[in-house]
């Protein structure tokens, strides 16, 4: 029984060493030098700041910005910033009422706009923190942003093409980085909005 101990009390520490120390080195090594963006969180770094990162979603409001998809996300009252899904159903009167309200305000910053609002931009996506919009969503935003700067619109729509990613086996619809495009948008032409 004591061999069996002594064994078992051997075995945890090595694989304590194993998997809690030599594992994380070696991967945080490996990615530091093959994947050293990727690693330090895809951080987007304008003249010396960080303006954020290309994996996690801001909130833009106003109407010379791209704006992304809702968010369920909340701050916490420790000012931690809590994401997670609304777990609302497709007929909960309060799913319904936000993309009611949603698309009012879309409608309302972009009055002359006739064609239908995509589904991305009056839904949240399942993490709250997710950068990407369809194009179809980039392009329907393009006469209010152009507008508001003072762009003429098909600028606008070529800097949005510039932007199109697709995956690498060409099964989703074309998507567009909104923290990336927004980025790209104020060096073409600064808001001045703070």
């Amino acid at each position: 029984m004591k061999r069996v101990v002594m064994h078992s009390a051997v075995f945890l520490l090595v694989m304590t060493v194993i998997l809690g120390v030599v594992y994380p080195v070696v991967i945080t090594l490996l990615s530091q030098c093959f994947f050293p963006w990727r690693a330090n969180g895809s951080v987007l770094v304008v003249d010396d700041h960080i303006a954020g990162s290309a994996l996690l979603g801001q909130e833009f409001s106003s109407p010379g910005f791209f704006w992304g998809r809702l968010s369920s996300r909340v701050t916490h009252p420790s000012g931690i910033l809590v994401s997670g899904a609304s777990n609302l159903g497709p007929l909960n009167p309060g799913l319904v009422a936000a993309a009611a309200e949603r698309i009012r305000i879309l409608r309302t910053s972009d009055p002359v706009n006739p064609a239908p609002i995509p589904v991305d931009l009056v839904t949240a996506s399942a993490s709250g923190f997710d950068p990407h919009i369809s194009g179809e969503a980039a392009f329907w935003q393009a006469s209010r942003v152009a507008a508001f700067r003072n762009l003429d619109r098909s600028d606008v729509e070529a800097m949005i093409r510039a932007h199109i990613e697709t995956d690498c086996f060409g099964l989703t619809a074309d998507y567009v980085n909104v923290v990336r495009l927004n980025l790209d948008l104020e060096r073409m032409a600064p808001s001045r909005i703070q």
